[in-house]
């Protein structure tokens, strides 16, 4: 099994910044993707970043490009996510998630944040 702990969240100001953090343990294995999704109210959960095992390839939904960064310290099974410019829309419980891919295919998700930005 793999835990998931997140942190970060919080309320802020439209136009301010957050950093959202996602720490990993349990069985994690080299061969993985890390990432955030995120759901608003009423609003299916959407995919926000994803980042994989190397730090190489990273993919954002077209509403964060240029404004969200995500990353990874694999030293300490950490994946963050930088959020600036944020906008009212970015409101939502963000989840953080991950991919085992060495053996069996496996997703595992935190527990969730909740981002509040009051325009």
């Amino acid at each position: 099994q793999v835990q998931l702990v997140e942190s970060g969240g919080g309320s802020v100001q439209a136009g301010g910044s957050l950093r959202l953090s996602c720490a990993a343990s349990g069985s994690i294995f080299s061969i993985n993707a890390m990432g955030w999704y995120r759901q608003a109210p009423g609003k299916q959960r959407e995919l926000v970043a994803i980042i994989t095992d190397d730090g190489g390839i990273t993919n954002y939904a077209n509403s964060v490009k240029g404004r969200f960064t995500i990353s990874r310290d694999n030293a300490k099974n950490t994946v963050y996510l930088q959020m600036n410019s944020l906008r009212a829309e970015d409101t939502a419980v963000y989840y953080c998630f991950r991919r085992e891919l060495q053996f069996k295919k496996s997703d595992y998700w935190g527990q969730g944040t909740q981002v509040t930005v009051s325009s």
